[in-house]
């Protein structure tokens, strides 16, 4: 029995997906901006370290990355359902291809977690590499993604 859904339904649909995405890449330089004040924490002495610890950015850089961590993998694989949905089969395409990859590599950037909690400086320089490596990809999924819901927009 195959799902289905009213043409509003299917319609609407479409924009959820880029809705979510644009609020997790403003989450993700929110992100970005606790992990750079967490590495200055790290970085600076006396009575400026003491005042940055206030701040509590590490704890509130690790609390934003879980939240992206979930909600990226979920919207993901939310865009992937909706595109099925609604055509009955994926896009391959750029587009995909690079969700996919920033799906993939914020897990693996999540995963160095425990190493860097142990001190570990090669998990830290490989986290913050593929942080910005995601923050590019998902800037240009941004860009292509509007280009998308252009198209939507157009066909309705």
């Amino acid at each position: 029995m195959a799902l289905e859904l009213s043409p509003s339904v299917k319609y609407w649909l479409n924009f959820f997906h880029p809705l979510i995405m644009w609020v997790l890449l403003a989450l993700s330089l929110y992100a970005a901006y606790l992990g750079l004040q967490v590495q200055r924490t790290r970085n600076s002495q006396g009575e400026e370290k003491k005042e940055l610890i206030k701040g509590r950015y590490n704890i509130k850089h690790h609390q934003v990355g879980s939240i992206l961590l979930a909600l990226i993998v979920v919207g993901a694989i939310g865009g992937m359902a909706v595109t099925y949905i609604n055509n009955g089969k994926l896009f391959v395409g750029p587009h995909l291809l690079a969700g996919l990859g920033m799906t993939g590599l914020i897990a693996f950037s999540a995963a160095l977690s425990p190493y860097m909690q142990k001190g570990a400086n090669w998990a830290r320089v490989s986290h913050i590499l593929i942080n910005f490596v995601i923050l590019g990809l998902f800037t240009w999924q941004a860009i292509t993604g509007v280009e998308i819901v252009q198209r939507i927009l157009t066909k309705a």
